[in-house]
């Protein structure tokens, strides 16, 4: 399992390294979790610089697609030129936004016609492109979910993990994570909100 965590220059650290920190978790089960973006490297919103191991495009061929937020989205969303190198096919991929990464969704049109969850700076684009915005942390439809709320991400990466790697692996991966001594409670709270955006087994 490929994850590509499209990260721009201007990226939210922790809507880009909590989920590459939980996902990365599933390694046993062949999963990898990778930042990629338009260049060789990009900085954060507080200045942190990384090296980036796959170009942008390698998101085209990955398992799923993690949309991350930054504060540079907006002029992302309009960047045609740079949006154009992306062709995410929800057919085959499982697509998951941050935040403002609702915006590129969006502006891709896969999110359809599926209300989506963002952050109150990002709420009013969104709802000027049109998207119903739902005031809720997390919302899945088919193979697109959404999240708002930096910390919301631990719910977009159980939801990743629990479409592909199962409800007890996902438990697992989260219990590792989870604050001690409240470990059993906090992995439950977790997957009590992901629960009822899963398909039956």
């Amino acid at each position: 399992m490929r994850i590509a965590i499209l990260s721009f220059d201007g990226f939210n650290e922790v809507d880009s390294f909590l989920p590459l920190g939980l996902l990365n978790r599933l390694k046993p089960q062949g999963w990898s979790a990778e930042l990629c973006g338009p260049g060789p490297a990009v900085t954060s919103m507080n200045g942190v610089t990384v090296q980036l191991k796959r170009p942008l495009e390698w998101a085209n061929e990955a398992d799923a697609v993690w949309f991350g937020s930054g504060i540079y989205t907006r002029a992302i969303a309009e960047n045609s030129a740079l949006l154009d190198r992306l062709q995410i096919d929800p057919t085959r991929q499982l697509i998951a936004s941050q935040c403002s990464g609702a915006l590129l969704v969006a502006r891709l049109g896969l999110l359809g016609d599926a209300p989506a969850c963002t952050d109150a700076s990002t709420r009013p684009w969104l709802v000027e492109a049109g998207v119903r915005v739902l005031d809720e942390p997390f919302h899945a439809r088919g193979p697109v979910a959404t999240s708002g709320g930096c910390l919301a991400s631990q719910y977009l990466a159980a939801w990743l993990m629990w479409s592909k790697a199962g409800e007890a692996a996902t438990r697992d991966a989260l219990t590792y994570s989870a604050p001690v001594g409240e470990k059993a409670d906090y992995v439950e709270r977790l997957l009590a909100r992901v629960r009822p955006f899963m398909a039956p087994a």
